[in-house]
């Protein structure tokens, strides 16, 4: 065991005696070469991926009635971590059904997170990936803060890839479908005791889904604004990608479909601060007291905000515009209830990877139904965002934000 040896080493060769296979070698010696603060910290090793083929492939669906989350591929990714052995070789298995201890900790404490990523196959036949390594390190942020076993990034993007290029006959040769990437990560530990996971496991699925916009154009949504209802709070977790942030959301979600309304629009505080929209990042396009346009959205400094890949490329995209000033700042309901009073409201819309861009057509608030004038206004912005991204994640524009994989 480890703590038979001396520590540091000094002999590398003392340290593989005591390693059962090579490859544990390779994966161990990276863990303790990489410096520890919590756990054991292993390295993914990309190279010794093992797949099994599944037997059996299922038929494509339609990609006509493609709907969110429904259908999955012949394969998922899986690979399991204990603290005594370290990350186990990753494997690429048939999709099945996992085998949980009835304690594993995701199950009872939300031990757990993911991300939400995508592949497009463009009309070059080719298929890509959108800013993958965004993902991967919000992936490895929220690991940390879950107390889950750090891994490696590229090693793990490289694990994916392969998934992807085996199902790449899965990606839906349309413009307007897309590959959806689920990578999760629980804890595992067999145990009822509230402490940090002694066994994890990292496993991805992919399956096709369609356009958020099922007509194929812009179809803005209501929005509630109730300071009853919180999401996140300063010092907690709403800037990490946990199923604990999401399932609690649900109950508001039916109260503003009750209300008339499509989704949330969360305030935080007594100054009611706007933070989020659903599950997107929510940006507003407005001119300032001095006549100047600005595009704002809040900032990410308190917590209280998902750093959104989409939202960081919007703003990379405009501030490269370089045409209107572009703002991380808090915004209040106040700020915003004023700007529409003054008629300096242009475009509110959210943003995220399921839709890239969604316009917001009205606001319940405090009883009252406020109309947003996103699409009288085009809208040219949020139009000019959606096409910009999408001509990127479709090859139709090279851009380095666009990885291939295929």
């Amino acid at each position: 065991t480890e703590n038979s040896l001396s520590w540091p080493l000094t002999d590398i060769h003392q340290y593989k005696d005591h390693c059962h296979s090579d490859y544990q070698f390779k994966s161990r010696y990276n863990m303790w070469g990489m410096g520890i603060c919590r756990g054991l910290e292993t390295k993914t090793i990309a190279a010794d991926l093992s797949v099994e083929r599944s037997s059996s492939p299922q038929p494509k669906p339609d990609p006509s009635s493609l709907v969110f989350g429904k259908h999955f591929s012949d394969h998922m990714l899986v690979i399991n971590w204990s603290e005594t052995e370290g990350w186990e070789r990753p494997k690429i298995q048939p999709f099945q059904n996992l085998s949980l201890h009835p304690a594993s900790s995701a199950l009872h404490y939300s031990i757990e997170l993911f991300e939400g990523m995508k592949a497009f196959r463009g009309a070059d036949n080719h298929i890509r990936l959108f800013r993958p390594m965004l993902n991967m390190e919000r992936m490895h942020r929220s690991a940390d803060r879950s107390c889950l076993p750090l891994f490696d990034k590229q090693e793990l993007l490289k694990c994916i890839k392969s998934l992807v290029e085996l199902d790449q006959d899965w990606v839906p040769f349309s413009q307007n479908t897309s590959l959806y990437i689920r990578p999760t990560f629980i804890g595992t530990e067999p145990s009822l005791g509230v402490s940090r996971a002694s066994k994890a496991m990292i496993f991805v699925i992919v399956g096709p889904v369609g356009p958020y916009f099922t007509t194929g154009s812009f179809n803005p949504v209501s929005l509630l604004a109730d300071p009853a209802f919180v999401r996140a709070w300063k010092g907690g977790v709403g800037a990490y990608k946990m199923g604990g942030n999401y399932g609690p959301t649900i109950a508001v979600q039916n109260e503003a479909v009750k209300r008339g309304c499509q989704q949330v629009l969360w305030l935080y505080g007594p100054e009611e601060e706007i933070t989020e929209v659903g599950t997107m990042n929510l940006f507003i396009y407005w001119t300032n007291s001095k006549g100047e346009r600005e595009l704002v959205t809040p900032p990410l400094d308190d917590g209280l905000i998902l750093p959104g890949v989409t939202r960081q490329s919007l703003l990379d995209l405009a501030r490269d515009w370089g045409e209107f000033s572009v703002l991380e700042r808090r915004v209040q309901m106040k700020d915003l209830m004023k700007a529409l009073d003054q008629g300096q409201v242009l475009e509110v819309f959210g943003a995220g990877t399921a839709c890239v861009v969604c316009p917001v057509g009205s606001l319940l608030y405090k009883g009252q139904m406020y109309q947003i004038p996103t699409m009288q206004n085009g809208p040219d912005l949020a139009k000019r965002f959606y096409k910009e991204l999408t001509d990127i994640q479709y090859g139709r524009k090279p851009s380095d934000w666009a990885p291939l994989v295929v």
